[in-house]
């Protein structure tokens, strides 16, 4: 039998039994929950799982999942490739600053020319603890391009720390 690995998105307002709805549904068409990372933010959850179904079952998975938009849960299914290849080194920065719009653009620009890829990224914003501003923090996890060096890369954050007022610590280990 062939597993076929799918990347499913699912979000709806946050309620009791919408984790368990979704795994009636992959479960009922043979699939296999490998992986998930799931939030609630707002009042409304969000998830991202990925499956292993057999090929045979993709379809009617589709279908099944296309109709819990009845309950109020939009859900995407995607093909996703099951290799897990990082290449680069991984490395993990934080940034904090008084919070205004535009610092993830900002810091997700200077990563994107720099070949960098985000794949994982937590930000919030809390009142400071001193002056009771609001901060923005964000935790970002990015891999390398092979041909750039965690000196380069340090490089360019510290002249966008200077355009932002921020704090951004960068550690070339996760």
């Amino acid at each position: 039998m062939s597993m076929i690995s799918l990347v499913l998105t699912a979000i709806a307002d946050d309620r009791p039994g919408l984790v368990e709805r979704l795994s009636d549904v992959i479960a009922a068409h043979d699939g296999n929950w490998i992986e998930s990372s799931m939030s609630r933010l707002a009042g409304t959850f969000a998830g991202l799982v990925r499956v292993e179904v057999p090929q045979e079952r993709v379809e009617a998975l589709e279908a099944a999942l296309s109709q819990l938009s009845a309950n109020g849960i939009a859900t995407t299914l995607k093909r996703s490739e099951t290799s897990h290849e990082t290449h680069g080194q991984v490395a993990r920065m934080t940034v904090i600053c008084q919070d205004h719009p535009g610092i993830v653009h900002a810091v997700a620009a200077v990563l994107a020319a720099k070949g960098v890829s985000i794949t994982e990224l937590e930000t919030e914003v809390a009142a400071g603890s001193m002056s009771g501003e609001r901060m923005f923090r964000a935790q970002v996890d990015v891999v390398l391009p092979v041909d750039l060096s965690a000196g380069d890369l340090s490089a360019a954050l510290e002249t966008l720390a200077g355009d932002l007022m921020a704090d951004i610590d960068f550690s070339d280990t996760v």
